[in-house]
Formats: C-alpha cells, sequence, structure tokens
C-alpha cells in the first residue's frame, strides 16, 4: 500500500515512488493512522509530507541528535512526529503553526506516540515565533513548510540561529515540477523559483535539491 500522499511525486513515475516506499521504513500502527485521519480531511489532506520524506527525516534526526528542532508549519503533525520521536529527554522540538483546528490533531497523535512531552506548540504567525527565538541554544534542525511567501524570510531568520553542522530543510520547492515549467507564473511557483535562486546564491550556506516528496531542499553552513 502507497502510505505517501504519492500524487505530491509527480514528477517521479508512480512505480519508482511505490518502490522507494516499499524499501524504506515504512509508518508504525500511530503514523498509519495519522495518515488515515488526515486523508480524510480531503483537499488539505495534501499539506501531509509522505512516508518516505517522514522516513527521511527520522534518519536524519537520529543522525542529528538534535537539542533544538524548529518546524515551520505543522498541520496535522505527521512531520513533527517523525523528528520528535528521535529526540532525546532533554531537546525540544518548536512546532509554528496557525490553526488550532489542524493541531488539535496532532496533539492527539504525539501523545499516543509518546512525544508531547518534547514538542512546544506555538500557535500564531510563524515570523513573530522565530525572531523571538534566542541564538544559544543554536537550532540544529529546521523544517519549513508554510506560506510559500515567506519562505526566505523564514529561511533569513534561521540562519543566524543555526548550529555549525545544523540542517535546514525546505518542503515543495519542485512544487509538483511547476518550477521548471517556463508558462507557469502563478505566485506560489514564483516564490519557490525566489527562494532556491535565494538559497543558491548564499555564501553562508550549501544546499541540495532534492527530488523526495514534492522537493526538499537541504541546507547547511558553508565551511568557513
Amino acid at each position: 500500500m502507497l502510505w505517501a500522499v504519492s500524487f505530491k511525486t509527480v514528477f517521479i513515475d508512480q512505480a519508482v515512488v511505490a518502490y522507494a516506499e516499499r524499501f524504506s521504513t515504512g509508518p508504525d500502527e500511530v503514523q498509519r493512522d495519522l495518515i488515515e485521519t488526515t486523508q480524510a480531511l480531503g483537499d488539505p489532506a495534501v499539506m501531509q509530507i509522505g512516508a518516505v520524506q517522514g522516513a527521511f527525516m527520522t534518519v536524519l534526526a537520529r543522525i542529528l541528535q538534535p537539542r533544538l528542532a524548529v518546524e515551520v508549519g505543522t498541520f496535522t503533525g505527521y512531520s513533527a512526529l517523525a523528528v520528535a520521536r528521535e529526540l532525546g529527554p532533554d531537546a525540544r522540538l518548536v512546532c509554528c503553526d496557525l490553526s488550532e483546528e489542524w493541531t488539535a490533531i496532532a496533539r492527539r497523535f504525539w501523545e499516543r506516540a509518546g512525544v508531547a512531552d518534547r514538542i512546544d506548540l506555538r500557535i500564531g504567525p510563524a515570523l513573530d515565533t522565530l525572531r523571538a527565538l534566542p541564538f544559544d541554544p543554536p537550532v540544529d534542525l529546521a523544517f519549513i513548510d508554510a506560506a510559500k511567501a515567506e519562505y526566505v524570510d523564514y529561511y533569513e531568520e534561521l540562519v543566524p540561529r543555526l548550529a555549525e553542522r545544523g540542517v535546514i530543510l525546505a518542503d515543495n520547492v519542485l512544487w509538483d515540477g511547476h518550477v521548471a515549467d517556463p508558462a507557469r507564473d502563478d505566485a506560489p511557483t514564483r516564490a519557490l523559483r525566489d527562494f532556491s535562486a535565494h538559497v543558491a546564491a548564499d555564501p553562508r550556506v550549501m544546499v541540495a535539491l532534492l527530488p523526495v516528496g514534492d522537493g526538499l531542499s537541504m541546507i547547511t553552513r558553508a565551511p568557513a
């Protein structure tokens, strides 16, 4: 069974998507139930990351062992769950979102998974939350998956707070492949093109744009 919202990866053959899921660590019972609960929401379910991307984020969190992680855009909590399950008892994940309704689902599943005590959910504009974050401790892992028009602003708040070997992940950077289509000129597509160009031109960082999910930019500090 495809546990990803597979139509998000339209630029890769769906047989390849299924193959990637088959040979990636799959969702556990809590994650499967969260996927099904989110899909029952209808159209908004497209905002949930896929299972392979969730597995990637869990593996990365296991490698990095972040003390402080930040998520910009939480929705029903799948990506937060993927990271929080690898956090130590003294680590925290700060989640930024505007929706009490969708994050209420997230809270329920975080409790069920036993990770709610590691997550600090802050309801309100994400930029306000990011600007209020101290510079110490630094951010070890960040995930950007919210308003596309504000990606550059989120990024600019996170980079100065990023640990030396910290990582920023930015979601949807391939946007169903639309970013590579010169005929597409809608606002989200332009915003994501601008974001990728901004990051690629930034001498402070290194970036790899990965065809995972709907496109995932993996960003870290450049060598001094």
